[in-house]
């Protein structure tokens, strides 16, 4: 019988081990992972390179800062609370609207504002945070999701991860909300994971619970064929990444609002392997591939014409 692991390797399909010693240590120093461990450093990189990112209301720092909340979400109807230092989605708590002194979340049930005191209270004791160290809670715009994603996501609002490696794009994913991830596009709680045609932005396949699918299991709508707006410049955008940041293996998260077009989301010096799964695609080849040129290739536009060229569908 085959070794699965080997049919796996000849696929090209790179693991946890093989991505940090080959890829994130000889490419990633040390020192530059607090640029992007901290989600209010990586928004301030962000904005004086140029990039658009969601509103900040605010950034509560200390437990004796939560009664200033009342004061910062007095004018907001929808907004998200995030760890600073949190990965994997959790501690993410996104509202969409109120209905009197309640808040509504993406699945319709409300949350009392002492609620929402004793998640950010969480917040700041570490229980979302790399490391379980003591953390910030950032209360930001509540992003509404392009109308390109109505019939194929659930809810919340979509994201798109590019992985980038020396200023390449090499590999994209759509990441789908379902009605279990709580309108949270996080594949770890619930959310589908949709491969991204890197010359077309166009979806391609998909995964959801580590099944193949080809349909949305809550809207029942077809998943591939979706053609993402603006997808030049969002692979623009994600090579900037490695200028801004100095890392040279990362991954990119952007929303595309209806209004404001696209906003990065955050950087990620250590992103997760489902891509591969989600494009039925190896990272290996297109890693080596964009080694033998990344030398020669000197601006962000070379870089994004050689991807569109190499690794379309």
């Amino acid at each position: 019988m085959l070794n699965p692991f080997a049919k796996l390797r000849r696929a090209g399909v790179v693991g946890m081990n093989r991505r940090n010693a080959e890829y994130v240590l000889p490419n990633n120093p040390r020192k530059l992972y607090p640029l992007v461990d901290d989600k209010c450093v990586t928004k301030e990189l962000a904005l004086s390179a140029g990039l658009n990112v969601p509103d900040l209301y605010g950034v509560v720092r200390a437990p004796h800062e939560v009664r200033r909340l009342p004061r910062i979400l007095n004018k907001q109807d929808s907004f998200v609370i995030k760890p600073a230092r949190g990965s994997g989605g959790n501690g993410i708590l996104v509202v969409s609207g109120r209905l009197g002194d309640r808040f509504r979340k993406p699945d319709d049930s409300l949350i009392a504002l002492d609620a929402v005191f004793f998640h950010v209270s969480n917040i700041l004791s570490g229980m979302f945070s790399l490391g379980g160290m003591p953390d910030k809670a950032l209360v930001e715009y509540c992003v509404r999701f392009d109308p390109v994603f109505a019939e194929i996501a659930y809810q919340g609002v979509p994201d798109i991860r590019i992985i980038v490696y020396k200023g390449i794009p090499v590999m994209a994913m759509l990441r789908l909300p379902t009605r279990e991830s709580d309108g949270k596009a996080n594949l770890h709680q619930g959310a589908m994971g949709c491969g991204v045609d890197i010359a077309t932005g166009t979806t391609t396949t998909a995964v959801w619970k580590n099944r193949s699918v080809d349909r949305h299991p809550d809207t029942m709508q077809a998943i591939s064929g979706v053609r993402i707006p603006g997808w030049k410049e969002l692979l623009r955008q994600s090579a900037m990444g490695y200028e801004v940041t100095g890392l040279g293996y990362l991954g990119v998260d952007f929303v595309l609002d209806r209004d404001r077009g696209p906003l990065m989301l955050e950087l990620n010096a250590r992103p997760g392997l489902a891509i591969q799964v989600a494009n039925l695609a190896g990272l290996r080849p297109r890693l080596e591939q964009a080694d033998d040129v990344a030398g020669r290739l000197q601006t962000n536009e070379e870089r994004v014409v050689y991807a569109m060229q190499t690794f379309g569908a």
